[in-house]
């Protein structure tokens, strides 16, 4: 089996720098994920945040998880559970507006990690979508532009936990999706594993490494490029021991963004690729609520058709 691509952002600024787009580019195209190592996020705000999230789940999150685990029974279950995740989160806004100030239950400290993690990681995400233009032959801000609507993009964050599970053959952490939005950022734990990704009919361990960030497309960058990189179904198992930690961040187009391939995408597509459709991100997003757990390609169908519609 293939390594899962690991791509040393130092060397872009080195005579390694043609080797390392293309593995960026053979990973887009292939995996759909990749993960980094020397980001420039600095690894004392790393350890800070991760400190300070586990801190906050003991504290705030811990019981109230088992207070509904034990209320819907789910320790007693002896069949497969299609419709739960075993996951504990909060979400945290960024742009066009932050809620960080809003959200109950955080510590002042934990508050100001999560805003200067935010701010770093909205400079790394707008970095890769520029190296991903240059990959694409797309002029540098072409996928800035396209995600910014009248407001600006989408920045959030969902803050998970996988607590310990006594039927982890049973219960999945986070059922199968992909992601709807832009590119994904991940701060994973080190120590407890579970995410997959779907490659080739087999699912893949994405290997815990310290200090790394995970990077995913999502569905709209799959649009724009016309196919040529892609979504990927993924999923987080359980563990019967150990709580795993996810950090995502997701960088999502505006509610009003126009999406669509790119003109310079549609010039390079050969005649049995199809054209994907056009559509306003935000109602892409009211599709996806009820679909999420379901194949990507029905979704992308029922945006071609509400396109014809708009047409005729």
């Amino acid at each position: 089996m293939e390594n899962f691509p690991v791509v040393n952002m130092e060397q872009l600024n080195s005579e390694k720098r043609a080797a390392t787009m293309e593995k960026i580019n053979d990973a887009c195209e292939n995996w759909g994920f990749f993960e980094l190592v020397n980001h420039g996020i600095s690894h004392e705000l790393m350890d800070k945040v991760e400190k300070l999230t586990k801190e906050h789940y003991r504290k705030c999150m811990e019981q109230r998880f088992k207070e509904m685990v034990a209320s819907k029974g789910l320790e007693a279950v002896n069949s497969e559970i299609e419709n739960l995740d075993w996951e504990s989160t909060f979400f945290l806004r960024h742009l066009p507006f932050s809620n960080i100030s809003q959200v109950p239950d955080l510590d002042e400290d934990y508050r100001e990690a999560m805003k200067e993690f935010a701010v770093e990681l909205e400079k790394l995400a707008e970095q890769l979508l520029d190296l991903l233009c240059e990959n694409l032959g797309l002029e540098k801000g072409y996928l800035k532009k396209a995600f910014y609507g009248s407001k600006g993009p989408n920045f959030g964050t969902k803050v998970s936990n996988y607590p310990p599970c006594p039927k982890p053959d049973l219960v999945k952490g986070l059922r199968a999706h992909t992601d709807a939005g832009g590119i994904i950022l991940l701060f994973q734990d080190d120590k407890v594993s579970g995410l997959q990704l779907l490659k080739d009919g087999q699912w893949i361990d994405v290997p815990p490494m310290h200090h790394s960030i995970v990077i995913n497309l999502g569905d709209q960058l799959e649009v724009i490029t016309n196919g040529k990189y892609k979504s990927v179904m993924h999923r987080v198992l359980v563990q019967p021991d150990g709580n795993r930690m996810s950090i995502a961040s997701f960088y999502n187009p505006g509610d009003d963004a126009v999406i669509c391939p790119a003109p310079a995408m549609l010039e390079k597509q050969t005649e049995e690729c199809p054209t994907y459709p056009k559509f306003v991100f935000d109602d892409y997003m009211k599709l996806y609520a009820g679909l999420k757990f379901q194949a990507k390609e029905p979704r992308f169908e029922a945006m071609k058709a509400m396109e014809s519609i708009a047409i005729v």
